[in-house]
């Protein structure tokens, strides 16, 4: 079925609706119907963004708190960067296995019952005895935390075509700070009682954002024509075979998550040494300074509605690149450190959204998939990034992490360039 804002809907039972005929789930919720009049209220946008950024923080609580998790459980410090790949791998598989499930059920039921394991998971970690059990739960949770973009996906769908890429936005807005700020509060935290207690205090608001959610999510209408799990897993494969988009955008997604992941991930190490010696909380503090550049940057999802997605695109690369060299000389001032990382998650804010809201012109009755396409790409940028800038800092020490930092921005740019007249004109245009 593909849902379109002119189409009439149809119920699995075969059944017609008109645009004014009202729709229920089962137990008596609202369908979310692609109705010409429908819009996303900002209620319901805002609460997709602060769940969607929950759900994200608990795969990124473990950066600043690398080094004390390796010691506590006798990791080297060389591999502690396994923490966060662990929960990496966990989380492409997710993409992988769990996100397209939201274009075969009711979503609603979905993200609900994915938010009730994933506080057993959270649980797992802050009682983990061994390193091994650790990276285990690590990677469940990281499974888990794919709940994340089946709430992008979810409000794609409840959005009009026009305003799609200013919902998208949004609620990536949330995600990018719940990203940015698990640091800073994961290092408050970890100073004040020890790191377990960011997962259990996680656990904790995961159950209270699960009742919010049980009272105020629409339901959604299942396909005309369902399909098999095994046959919805495949059509994610030919997705990324036929759609020129998904792939381009998905490499560029890979790209600028490995490059992120790059600073982020053993920002940790020197931050916390002499000559800087800074505490957790200090360290989670410059999560603050991105989250002011991704709020900066909430705004591209609308540019890619008006058509200016590629001209975006470019120039937050480009910034992307260019904040390598104040974050380079980290050695001299702090305040450099805190310009690059302003930088830095501005330009990556920009490109993620300007992404998605391409992506999600292709296909619109296979938005869950779009979404597991795409970030399967994220994650796997996200797992050489994180695993690959411990090493570089191991071997190159600062020097290293922002070489491979740049040298990886300067890829991306090349890339894009390269990919400018592969993109169909469809996915760049402006939307009335």
């Amino acid at each position: 079925m593909r849902f379109d804002s002119e189409e009439k809907l149809a119920n699995a039972s075969g059944e017609i609706y008109s645009p004014e005929t009202p729709v229920h789930d089962q137990d008596g919720k609202p369908l979310a119907s692609n109705q010409k009049d429908r819009s996303l209220s900002p209620g319901l946008t805002l609460l997709f963004a602060v769940a969607s950024g929950l759900a994200v923080a608990n795969a990124y609580f473990a950066h600043p708190m690398l080094d004390v998790m390796a010691d506590d459980l006798g990791l080297s410090r060389a591999h502690a960067g396994l923490i966060v790949a662990a929960t990496q791998i966990g989380y492409g598989l997710g993409l992988i296995l769990l996100v397209p499930i939201g274009d075969l059920v009711d979503r609603r039921k979905l993200v609900i019952v994915q938010s009730l394991l994933s506080v057993l998971a959270l649980l797992s970690i802050s009682f983990s005895f061994t390193g091994p059990m650790l990276l285990v739960s690590m990677a469940i949770m990281g499974f888990l935390a794919v709940l994340t973009q089946a709430f992008v996906a979810y409000a794609a769908t409840l959005a009009r075509p026009s305003e799609r890429g200013h919902v998208v936005g949004t609620v990536t807005g949330g995600i990018v700070l719940g990203i940015l700020l698990a640091r800073t509060v994961a290092g408050a935290l970890t100073d004040l009682s020890g790191w377990r207690t960011v997962y259990l205090v996680s656990a904790f608001l995961t159950l209270v954002i699960v009742a919010v959610l049980y009272k105020l999510l629409p339901g959604q209408e299942k396909p005309v024509e369902p399909m098999s799990y095994p046959r919805l897993i495949g059509s994610l494969f030919n997705l990324l075979a036929t759609e020129p988009v998904l792939r381009i955008r998905g490499i560029i997604a890979m790209l600028i998550f490995a490059n992120i992941t790059t600073l982020l991930t053993p920002l940790v190490l020197p931050l916390s040494a002499p000559p800087f010696s800074l505490s957790h909380t200090a360290i989670g503090l410059f999560g603050l300074a991105g989250a002011a550049g991704a709020i900066g940057a909430t705004r591209a999802g609308r540019w890619a509605d008006r058509g200016f997605g590629q001209r975006v695109t470019g120039m937050a690369l480009a910034l992307m690149l260019a904040a390598w060299l104040p974050i380079s000389l980290l050695p001299h001032s702090i305040l450099w450190l805190i310009l690059g990382v302003i930088v830095i998650d501005f330009g990556l804010q920009a490109v993620h959204v300007t992404n998605q809201a391409m992506i999600y012109r292709v296909r619109p009755e296979a938005q869950s998939r779009l979404t597991a396409g795409y970030m399967v790409f994220y994650s796997i940028g996200s797992a050489i990034g994180s695993s690959s800038s411990t090493l570089a800092y191991a071997h190159g020490g600062w020097t290293g992490v922002c070489l491979l930092g740049a040298g990886i921005s300067g890829l991306t740019l090349a890339f894009w360039g390269l990919t400018l007249r592969a993109m169909p004109a469809g996915s760049v245009r402006a939307l009335s």
